[in-house]
C-alpha cells in the first residue's frame, strides 16, 4: 500500500480493513436495510472511543491516497487563503472528476506538509473537515462510503470492528 502510516498498529489496522471488505459491505448493507433507531448514538460513542486513541497526524492516510470533492465554496476558501483567484486555484492545484466535482490533481494532498500537516487547515475543502464522516447525523445515508474509507483510515475499521461486535 503506497504512503501508508508508519505506525505499525495503524498499518494492522488498514490490513484489517481490507480482509473484513466483504464482512464490512453485508454489515453496511443490514444497517442500511433496518435504519437502527440509535445508529447515530452508538457510531458517534465509538468515533470517540476510537480517536482518544488514534493521532490523524500521526497517520494522514486520507490526505496521501485520496482527494476530496470540492465545490464551489470550497474552491473560493482555498483562493481566498492563497491569495489567489479561483481560476488560478482549479487551474494550478485540480482537475474535474468523472462525478463533475473538483479533486486535487495529485496524491498526496499539495497541501500535506512532510509533518502531516495541512498547511490550509483553516480553510481546507468541507469533505476535509467531515473526514471520515463517522460522526454525522444520519450515518446509514454514508454507511458505502465509509465502507470505503475503511480502505483509507484506521479509525473507520476500529469503528466498523466495534459496529460489528455491538450489532
Amino acid at each position: 500500500m503506497p504512503n501508508q502510516p508508519d505506525d505499525p498498529a495503524l498499518i494492522a489496522l488498514l490490513k484489517q480493513g481490507e480482509s473484513q471488505m466483504k464482512e464490512n459491505k453485508k454489515l453496511a448493507a443490514k444497517l442500511k436495510a433496518s435504519k437502527p433507531k440509535d445508529l447515530d448514538k452508538q457510531v458517534h460513542e465509538f468515533h470517540d472511543e476510537v480517536f482518544e486513541k488514534i493521532d490523524c497526524l500521526t497517520c494522514a492516510n486520507c490526505c496521501k491516497t485520496t482527494s476530496p470533492g470540492m465545490h464551489d465554496r470550497d474552491v473560493e476558501r482555498l483562493a481566498k487563503h492563497l491569495k489567489l483567484k479561483p481560476a488560478q486555484v482549479i487551474a494550478q492545484y485540480m482537475e474535474m472528476d468523472k462525478d463533475g466535482e473538483y479533486v486535487f490533481r495529485s496524491a498526496p494532498c499539495p497541501f500535506l506538509g512532510a509533518d502531516n500537516y495541512c498547511s490550509v487547515y483553516e480553510s481546507r475543502p468541507l469533505a476535509c473537515r467531515e473526514y471520515p464522516h463517522t460522526n454525522r447525523k444520519r450515518f446509514y445515508q454514508v454507511l458505502d462510503l465509509s465502507v470505503k474509507n475503511t480502505e483509507v483510515c484506521p479509525a473507520v475499521v476500529a469503528i466498523f470492528d466495534k459496529l460489528r461486535n455491538a450489532v
